[in-house]
This record gives structure tokens, C-alpha cells and sequence, in this order.
């Protein structure tokens, strides 16, 4: 029986040194798990990073219609440019305005011609919605000729001054 006895105050021993073993290996594991989300951060600052990434390669908002130039002319191409610019004009001529602008969007163009005393001769505006550069055009006549003197051409772009053009007509 001796040995039975001794089998059995052995067992107690065993069990423990078992559970001691498993305890030690379960804190080790415990340490590693531990290790794993502070590896995990430093993933989720570059996966942060990367966000801030596309913004840089986007395409960069497009530039508001602004105003690039006003040119006049008595004729206008098929691309609404005045064919030659000039200030001076004879009685009988068609009077054209070419308004260029740049930029992209929904933008509104207004001009007053007026006489040299003020008075309006027309007032006319026109919505466009350019994707870059383009050409506007605004025309005035009088078929029984304009009276010689000084005239003004006032552009306005949404509401706001946008440029002037003096002529005469000789």
C-alpha cells in the first residue's frame, strides 16, 4: 500500500505543478495579446495617414469665372471674338462687345452701353456655365446711325464691376 499512498500524495503535486505550468503559459500569452494592440496603433496611424493622401492627389477646386478681357469690334467670329478690335466706330456700324472670362461654373454677365452723358443706351445680360476659357458677345445697333461722341461699355459679373470700355463714334 505504500505505494498507492505515495502515488496518491504524489497526485496533488502534479496537479499543481500542471496548474502552474498552464498559469505561466497563459501569462505569457496574456503578454503577447497585450503586445498585439499596441502593435495595432501604429497600423491605424498609417491607415490615418492615408486619408490625408487622396486630398493631395484630388484634383484641385476649379477656379470661379472671373473676367479675362473685353474687346470690341463691328464683327464677331463663329467663336464670338471680335474679328478686329477697335475703339472707333462709324455711325452705321454694329457695335460688338466680346466678353472673355476664364474659370468655371454658373456665372452671370451684364453690361450697360451708355452715351457720354450718362444716358443708357442698352442694358443687356447673359448666364453662361463655362469648363475654362470663353467668349461672350453682346451687340448694339442703330440703323439710322448713332450720334458722334463718346461712349462707355460697364461689365459687371455676378452682380459686381467687372471692367470698362470706352469708344466714340466719328
Amino acid at each position: 500500500m505504500k505505494n498507492l499512498h505515495s502515488t496518491i500524495t504524489r497526485t496533488p503535486y502534479l496537479l499543481a505543478f500542471a496548474l502552474a505550468a498552464t498559469l505561466s503559459l497563459a501569462a505569457c500569452g496574456k503578454k503577447e495579446d497585450a503586445a498585439t494592440p499596441t502593435a495595432a496603433p501604429p497600423a491605424a496611424s498609417a491607415t490615418a495617414a492615408q486619408p490625408a493622401t487622396p486630398p493631395a492627389t484630388a484634383p484641385a477646386p476649379a477656379e470661379a469665372v472671373s473676367l479675362a478681357s473685353i474687346d470690341l469690334g463691328s464683327a464677331v467670329g463663329a467663336d464670338q471674338k471680335v474679328t478686329t478690335a477697335t475703339t472707333t466706330f462709324h455711325p452705321k456700324d454694329s457695335i460688338y462687345a466680346a466678353v472673355s472670362t476664364t474659370g468655371s461654373g454658373n456665372a452671370t454677365i451684364a453690361v450697360k452701353w451708355s452715351y457720354q452723358d450718362g444716358q443708357t443706351v442698352k442694358e443687356d445680360s447673359k448666364t453662361i456655365a463655362p469648363t475654362g476659357p470663353a467668349t461672350t458677345s453682346f451687340e448694339i445697333s442703330k440703323p439710322d446711325g448713332w450720334p458722334a461722341g463718346n461712349y462707355k461699355l460697364d461689365v459687371t459679373l455676378n452682380g459686381q464691376p467687372a471692367g470698362t470700355k470706352d469708344f466714340s463714334v466719328k
